[in-house]
């Protein structure tokens, strides 16, 4: 039986519903497919940026948090979306971008990026100061960690007091944080966080709240996040077992008023989205899989293109990407591994899809613009869009999608909001 929502949880971020899903991207095509997905559903939307996509510096997306909403919230209006529905949320919000530098300096650019965050308006934060800085060991205790999400609580709530925010914020806590973006390594088996070292992250994240008088905070935390034994890498991925997290999934009666987050959900299964719901991790992240669907559909479209209009190989949408990613190659080499012939297909095709980084890029994005001019408002052939982008042909043979590139390109995408909506309603 699902389990029940907490009242701020429900109230704040689900529509009554038994869990949301968390829109982790800052592609605008991605963006678009999820509020035109709850236009047509009514439900909210909840997109979250990270700490390295969007900071007080710009991240690598150029954009502060305010320059973020406004990014958001004009697709929001192009599409209709009601922006009363709109959930803005900041992920792994703490010295991530700075671990380098010492550790009192990257916590004070933390501390500047979290008030950047709050006095913006996002009304759901995840603190995560799970990362060892420089001279630091990679593992820090729970007390530390859960320290420094206190001192970012403090600026979070004074900068919503300072900018008139109307909504005070949420907080997600949490020191058993998945990497992000995923494991940079094959994937055999994971460890599912012990129910005790989440009922101590619990506690430490409590005392060191109340050590900084932040108890009205505190009462405001909703999620707590953990390891429930999901994880994706290159060519891999762990799908959830139920049986592994049961006695985690028991100590959710002693952590009233939360429920767990879920990181890195990219991939999984169907049925194993919808247990995870189901056993009370009723936020579901999910980032990559957005982008590497809209990769699957452009890549789906060169080849449509080459058929009805054939121009050189090297002037593909796949080999103009090569070309960037080899010319520019500080966005993927840190995270593959191999021969030159599993490093090229990891570059266009690994789970991680580290190509996201890139369609942002002048190059990218006049390759992108050139292909849809090669295909226009055509409606194209069905035959072609079952052989390169079968998955979307049973709705275009139905009439319920038109087989034109960038209405294509859209339903790309929401069948996996569509995978995660069904989840989160189960």
């Amino acid at each position: 039986m699902t389990r029940d929502l907490p009242v701020v949880a429900r109230q704040r971020l689900t529509d009554g519903a038994a869990g949301v899903a968390s829109i982790c991207t800052a592609h605008p095509v991605a963006i678009e497919a999820t509020l035109r997905h709850g236009v047509r559903t009514g439900r909210r939307a909840l997109i979250e940026a990270t700490c390295n996509q969007v900071n007080q510096e710009g991240g690598y997306t150029g954009m502060t948090p305010a320059d973020f909403r406004a990014f958001v919230e004009t697709i929001a209006a192009r599409v209709g979306f009601d922006p009363a529905r709109l959930i803005l949320g900041g992920d792994h919000l703490g010295p991530n971008p700075w671990r380098h530098l010492p550790a009192e300096q990257a916590i004070e650019r933390a501390k500047a990026m979290i008030d950047a965050y709050a006095r913006a308006g996002f009304s759901k934060l995840h603190l995560d100061a799970s990362m060892g800085c420089a001279g630091e060991s990679a593992a820090l205790t729970d007390e530390v960690i859960a320290g420094r999400a206190a001192q970012l609580a403090a600026v979070a709530e004074a900068g919503v007091a300072a900018a008139g925010v109307s909504l005070a914020p949420v907080y997600v806590i949490g020191t058993e944080v998945p990497v992000p973006g995923g494991a940079q390594h094959a994937l055999e088996a994971l460890s599912v966080t012990q129910p005790e070292a989440a009922l101590h992250t619990v506690d430490a994240h409590r005392r060191a709240f109340a050590a900084l008088g932040l108890e009205g905070a505190f009462a405001r935390a909703i999620g707590v996040v953990v390891q429930p034994g999901v994880e994706f890498a290159s060519a891999d991925v762990v799908a959830y077992q139920p049986d592994k997290a049961r006695d985690l999934v028991a100590s959710l009666a002693d952590m009233p008023g939360l429920v767990f987050e879920a990181h890195s959900t990219d991939y999984q299964p169907a049925a194993a989205l919808q247990a995870l719901v189901r056993d009370g991790f009723a936020i579901l992240k999910v980032g990559p899989w957005l982008t590497f669907a809209l990769r699957e559909a452009l890549y789906g479209l060169d080849a449509i293109a080459q058929a009805l209009h054939p121009v050189p190989t090297e002037e593909s949408l796949p080999a103009t990407m090569e070309a960037l990613m080899l010319a520019e190659p500080g966005d993927w080499r840190r995270y593959y591994d191999g021969d030159a012939d599993a490093l090229r297909f990891q570059r266009h095709f690994s789970f991680s899809d580290r190509i996201r980084y890139y369609w942002a890029r002048p190059r990218a994005r006049e390759a992108v613009d050139r292909l849809f001019a090669r295909l226009g408002e055509r409606l194209i052939p069905e035959p072609l869009v079952s052989q390169y982008l079968g998955a979307l042909y049973p709705a275009v043979a139905d009439g319920r999608l038109p087989a034109r590139a960038r209405a294509l390109t859209i339903a790309a995408v929401q069948q996996v909001v569509d995978r995660y909506e069904q989840a989160c309603q189960a």
